[in-house]
């Protein structure tokens, strides 16, 4: 089984979010999609200053397997990205939810407003059980 951390929300597509500041967010994917994706080869990231919205894309992840989207959960602009990955992608896969993580974004209003839509740790458990 996958593992999920309590302490972040995740998105149906498979993404997670923590807020690490008043008003930044921290972003990755799920311990359950890299498994899904397999070994990961590249990424595709955003540059520092990008403006997204919720459910956009904010680039893409290539596996062995398949090339699939990220998307981010929030709104805002893009003040971090981890260019760790570019030079190694199979962070992701080694640690999603710490030296694998991808961007962060500023929001422009308060961190439950900007969440509200995202899934509890226990909601997305059961949102993976179905599809494993």
């Amino acid at each position: 089984m996958s593992e999920v951390k309590d302490q972040l929300l995740y998105s149906k597509e498979h993404e997670w979010a923590e807020v690490i500041g008043d008003r930044t967010i921290r972003i990755g994917i799920s311990d359950f999609a890299q498994h899904q994706l397999g070994d990961i080869v590249f990424l595709e990231l955003p540059e520092v200053g990008a403006q997204v919205n919720a459910a956009d894309s904010l680039g893409s992840i290539e596996s062995v397997k398949t090339v699939s989207d990220l998307y981010s959960p929030v709104k805002g602009t893009v003040t971090k990205v981890n260019s760790a990955l570019i030079d190694q992608p199979e962070l992701v896969n080694e640690d999603p939810y710490e030296g694998g993580w991808m961007v962060e974004i500023e929001i422009e209003q308060s961190a439950e407003e900007a969440l509200e839509n995202l899934l509890s740790a226990e909601q997305y458990k059961e949102f993976t059980e179905d599809q494993e």
